[in-house]
């Protein structure tokens, strides 16, 4: 009878093995049986990574420094558990302590007496177990609610633990990342303006010349990194609009640059545009920054706002300084605005329509691009459907997902009403029999919602 604890990785290898069947190698696989086989194997390694972690917080236990000579570790002939799991499994110190921090988090505790307690983070530790998130998932999560543990305290980083725990299930690394960002705000929104001051006084911009290349290095804070961020990716909309376009994309003089040269070059056509300051039709002249605050935080000033395109909060002192300068739209929530439904009467999207959008979807609805490389899009198309021009049959799309949503059969579903309401991808059969709606949008990351 095999232990409890392995019953989950169990499940996951028989659930690999019936999805491989007799093939004898991946190439042999349908589709379906590959998408299958793909999942399981990603369930068997988050599985084996979990009790891996477990492996390694007991063999950091068995190592600690107050054994001397009789730790595990130096027993084996390393200086450190860490040292001795890298060894073992091929990687790098820093991976080892990953595991080790990991597993700790999750493990069991004994108090004075030799009593267990439960693991400090028992949500994690199930999740773990039940090979829903990965160990890098975990370690982030941790990392956060022990750098604001003494800061907010124990409930509200029970709460939280619970509330990222469900949310990362399912997610890639990057938005994890891009989760926590949001929701360290949330916690600890005394923390942004702190951050901010540290980030600013971390700017820098270094340039030189090597090998017949010019290198520029900039680090700068958010807020500041928003014109530039918005002026580019403009640029680079532009162009690629203009592939879209082009007559004859196999020419030999078609455009081929990468979007690393395209942001490149664009920096180079912005700099040359303000020198030359002739007010010219430059293609990021429709480059907009949108900041974004509720009404509440913006008159209180406690709180954190946010920038379209970025991942990290800001200060609601910083969204208000942002305001008060050129070329920035501040969209403060909760307050009047303009007529944001138009019916029928006008088949393209208003701008004050795309900015409620952009609140609502916080860029591609399906894949996360920032908004200025999205256009706003019918759910119910105008001409076929007879889809009017609201708030409730838009969503802001990226000209891939566009098409993916059109060509392979995506339904999408709006729940609620303006920019609160939620939007639900829905898969077609082929991609998922049951067609269980995926949350797009921004409320993907937002704990808070």
């Amino acid at each position: 009878m095999p232990a409890l604890h392995l019953t989950p990785l169990l499940e996951a290898l028989e659930r690999l093995g019936d999805t491989w069947g007799d093939a004898e190698g991946a190439g042999e696989l349908s589709r379906n049986e590959l998408l299958e086989t793909h999942r399981a194997v990603s369930q068997v390694q988050r599985c084996l990574d979990g009790i891996h972690a477990e492996l390694a917080a007991t063999i950091a236990y068995e190592s600690r420094p107050e054994l001397g000579p009789e730790g595990l570790a130096k027993q084996q002939g390393y200086r450190s558990a860490a040292a001795m799991i890298a060894a073992t499994t091929g990687g790098s110190p820093g991976e080892a302590k990953l595991l080790i921090s990991v597993g700790q988090a999750a493990a069991p505790r004994t108090n004075l007496l030799g009593e267990v307690l439960p693991a400090k983070y028992p949500a994690l530790a199930t999740a773990l177990a039940a090979g829903e998130i990965s160990v890098q998932a975990a370690a982030l999560i941790v990392t956060l609610l022990e750098r604001l543990r003494l800061k907010v305290g124990s409930a509200r980083v029970e709460e939280a633990e619970r509330l990222l725990v469900a949310r990362a299930a399912g997610m890639s690394l990057d938005d994890v990342r891009k989760m926590l960002a949001r929701a360290e705000a949330w916690l600890d929104p005394d923390g942004v303006a702190p951050k901010e001051r540290e980030a600013r006084d971390r700017r820098s911009l270094t340039m030189f010349e090597r090998d017949g290349s010019f290198h520029l290095n900039l680090q700068t804070d958010i807020a500041s990194s928003a014109p530039i961020k918005a002026a580019i990716q403009a640029y680079v909309s532009a162009t690629f609009q203009a592939r879209i376009t082009a007559t004859d994309p196999d020419a030999p003089d078609a455009d081929r640059r990468s979007v690393a040269m395209i942001q490149a070059d664009a920096l180079t056509a912005i700099c040359e545009h303000a020198i030359a300051c002739d007010n010219g039709g430059m293609p990021a002249s429709g480059a907009t920054v949108v900041v974004r605050v509720s009404l509440d935080q913006l008159t209180s000033g406690e709180g954190s706002a946010t920038i379209d395109g970025s991942d990290q909060p800001v200060s609601v002192s910083t969204c208000r300084r942002m305001a008060a300068g050129g070329g920035i739209i501040p969209v403060v929530l909760g307050s009047a605005g303009e007529i944001l439904d138009w019916g029928r009467e006008k088949r393209l999207f208003t701008r004050a329509q795309r900015l409620a959008l952009v609140e609502r979807d916080g860029g591609c609805a399906m894949c996360g691009l920032p908004p200025q490389m999205t256009k706003a899009h019918h759910i119910r198309w105008w001409a076929r459907d007879s889809g009017p021009t609201d708030l409730n049959n838009g969503v802001l799309l990226c000209e891939s997902c566009h098409h993916r949503i059109h060509d392979n059969g995506w339904d999408i579903r709006i729940d609620g009403v303006g920019v609160a309401a939620r939007v639900w991808l829905i898969p077609p059969p082929h991609v998922d029999p049951a067609r269980t709606p995926r949350l797009g949008g921004r409320a993907r990351y937002d704990v808070a919602a």
